[in-house]
């Protein structure tokens, strides 16, 4: 099934090209919008350390069509040791239905060194819905079927005799469901405050992340964030914790505004 997954993820890049084509035909296209983070921050849960991360951040709207590409990446040291190292990447695919209901494809990829995970895909789509568009408040909605790959480590541990307990690396796959929350409310000019949630649902695990931002305008592009991030999954690995949080302050670069 992992090729299943590989294949709707090729797909998905493909229908890049062709989407800009079509577009090209129908509308004038607009620039890339978006931001670019730098973060510093404290992590608790299966690492408590200090750390830095990186975040870009652009989307695209060229009328029918709309692209966005997530890459993020976070890197800890406690002690002089390696204790975070997580990166992360998706794109993002969606075609306007009407004013308000569109289409999407999603693909991601994550590797996190400190879960019990080697990486993880999801490969997916579906119906996305913008609940609110005008005034100081947007909120946008999506969600849809897709195939989900959990690459496993290997886990070495003692059992309740104390006797050494081997846990071999697998892979898990399985068809599952992705949803997630885009929530922003201007408070004024300068201030936002922003919720973004999501669901990755498997039988064998699931994940669930949310996290509250406030943002502030500090002059031209630059912004200033402080932020709480909480990532749960239903069934870890043995040995490793269910949840994880940071908090962060990070500054930020916008494009396009």
């Amino acid at each position: 099934m992992k090729r299943v997954a590989l294949a709707a993820g090729a797909a998905l890049f493909l229908l890049v090209p062709a989407a800009l084509a079509e577009e090209t035909e129908t509308a004038e296209k607009s620039g890339w919008t978006g931001e670019g983070a730098l973060s510093a921050g404290l992590s608790r849960g299966n690492t408590n350390t200090s750390d830095i991360g990186l975040k870009f951040d652009v989307a695209r709207d060229t009328g029918l069509w709309d692209f966005g590409l997530l890459l993020e990446g976070d890197y800890g040291k406690q002690d002089g040791v390696e204790s975070r190292n997580r990166a992360f990447a998706a794109l993002d695919i969606g075609r306007d239905i009407n004013e308000r209901l569109f289409a999407f494809g999603r693909a991601s990829y994550e590797v996190d060194q400190f879960t019990g995970f080697d990486s993880r895909t999801f490969a997916g789509g579906g119906l996305g819905y913008h609940v609110a568009m005008d005034g100081p408040l947007t909120w946008t909605v999506k969600g849809g079927p897709g195939v989900k790959v959990d690459e496993v480590k290997r886990v070495v541990t003692v059992d309740d005799q104390n006797m050494l307990l081997i846990i071999p690396a697998m892979r898990e796959t399985s068809f599952g469901a992705v949803g997630t929350s885009e929530l922003k409310w201007a408070l004024n000019d300068a201030v936002t405050l922003s919720n973004d949630s999501g669901v990755v649902y498997a039988k064998e695990s699931t994940q669930l992340s949310t996290g509250v931002a406030l943002t502030a305008a500090l002059n031209g592009s630059l912004k200033a964030r402080v932020s709480f991030d909480t990532r749960y999954d239903t069934n870890p690995p043995l040995g490793f914790d269910s949840t994880d949080t940071a908090s962060k302050i990070a500054l930020v670069y916008t494009l396009g505004e």
